[in-house]
């Protein structure tokens, strides 16, 4: 008879046994397939973590220009870069916020002017990363507004002069020889208090103003950037990064890289904890799995020596004896799969539900940027699973057979009929 069919046979003759192993496989399959589903679950937060929140690494040079800063902002291990020119202006007809002292005897003149910073996005300084700054009217700086003369200007320096989203401004070199118009497109706050004692106006928060980078040609500004920030994906990547800055701007005297990754790693290790535990228990799962039911075989075999004598002394082939041991135990495995997938769809939400959101919401404001909460775990069950279930769980099938099917392999029929327990 063909060593399939005996299997057949042989499970519907023992339901108890059969019971049993169905019973064992179920627990397993379920137990590597939330496994798998946790692993893949923290996989997509973690992927989704280092999209949002990333690492912001500080370039500061006595090269910096923003045709360096460009360059480096262009490689592929940059995800979003912001060059920031400073300068003072002059801003004709426009209020400046006044400090509550008078200005001392001997004060240096050449800050009279408003603080002026040209950016690319205003989203990645670090007030408005950390929450501090907030924009209250109109809108944000981006990338889009490029070449174009806009402004931000700060809510007492706006109330100070009537400004809203829409009026413009004028703001002109520092020798006063050129002029151009700018569009207010947003207000922003800044907790910072005026201070009781005397500062040049450049200098007090309320008189900031941002635009963008490329607006300022022909200000008269200079063209040396303050600082470079660059948002990667990881801090694996913040070493590859030092090599190019240092190939751009040389690695000499004032080149300074500063790597800030608290944010990311309080985000990011939580999940990839919980991603290392999901893989360690799909281990000892399936080693524990393989193991019991290495045991149950073994108990099988020795129960089952008279058959086996018998089925060798008829001319059976030893291998087609392990094969229908092997059978058995693999049939039960494929309704235990389908049972598995049912729990896993009926409590795969609860799983989620258990993931880390959001880690650390009470770090400091200087060291981190604030970050919108990750999304709900999707724990999402995917043919890929099913088939790595399947996968382990054939292998737990084959090890459960086959090592102690080694022992079919020597056994002799006139033994075993002859010493029959």
């Amino acid at each position: 008879m063909n060593f399939v069919k005996r299997a057949a046979y042989s499970l519907v003759a023992r339901k108890g046994k059969s019971a049993i192993l169905l019973g064992i496989f179920v627990v397993v399959c379920t137990l590597l397939l939330g496994g798998f589903l946790l692993q893949g679950a923290t996989a997509r937060q973690e992927a989704e973590a280092q999209r949002r929140i990333g690492v912001d690494v500080t370039v500061r040079g006595t090269r910096l220009t923003a045709g360096p800063a460009a360059k480096l902002g262009a490689s592929p291990l940059v995800e979003r870069y912001n060059p920031v020119l400073r300068g003072v202006p002059r801003a004709p007809g426009l209020k400046l916020v006044e400090p509550g002292a008078p200005r001392p005897p001997g004060a240096k003149d050449g800050a009279d002017g408003p603080g002026l910073a040209g950016v690319r996005e205003t989203e990645m300084l670090l007030g408005f990363a950390t929450g501090r700054t907030k924009v209250i009217a109109g809108r944000d700086i981006t990338a889009a507004d490029a070449d174009h003369e806009v402004v931000m200007v700060e809510e007492r320096a706006a109330e100070k002069n009537r400004l809203t989203a829409g009026d413009r401004i004028t703001l002109a070199s520092p020798d006063g020889r050129t002029k151009k118009s700018f569009e207010v497109v947003g207000v922003f706050q800044d907790p910072a208090e005026v201070p009781d004692a005397w500062l040049p106006p450049a200098e007090i928060p309320a008189n900031q103003l941002y635009v963008p980078i490329g607006s300022l040609r022909g200000l008269g500004l200079g063209e040396h950037l303050a600082e470079a920030v660059y948002k990667i994906r990881s801090p694996e990547r913040a070493r590859a990064l030092h090599t190019e800055a240092a190939r751009l701007l040389g690695a000499g005297k004032g080149f300074r890289f500063d790597v800030n990754d608290k944010a990311y790693r309080d985000q990011v290790q939580p999940l990839r904890r919980v991603g290392a535990f999901a893989e360690a228990v799909v281990w000892l799962i399936a080693v524990a799995g393989a193991v019991i039911l290495g045991l149950i075989v073994t108990l099988t075999i020795r129960e089952r020596r008279d058959e086996l004598g018998m089925l060798l002394a008829l001319g059976e082939k030893k291998w087609k004896l392990v094969g229908q041991h092997t059978v058995e135990v693999a049939a039960v495995a494929v309704p235990a799969l389908a049972c598995a997938a049912v729990a896993a769809g009926l409590f795969g939400g609860q799983l989620g539900d258990r993931l880390p959101a959001q880690e650390a919401t009470d770090r400091p404001i200087a060291l981190a940027p604030r970050t919108e909460p990750l999304p709900h775990a999707e724990v999402r069950l995917t043919p890929g699973d099913l088939g790595k279930v399947a996968g382990t769980s054939l292998g737990i099938a084959l090890a459960a057979t086959v090592i102690p099917g080694i022992g079919i392999l020597r056994l002799h029929p006139r033994s075993i009929l002859t010493d029959s327990d």
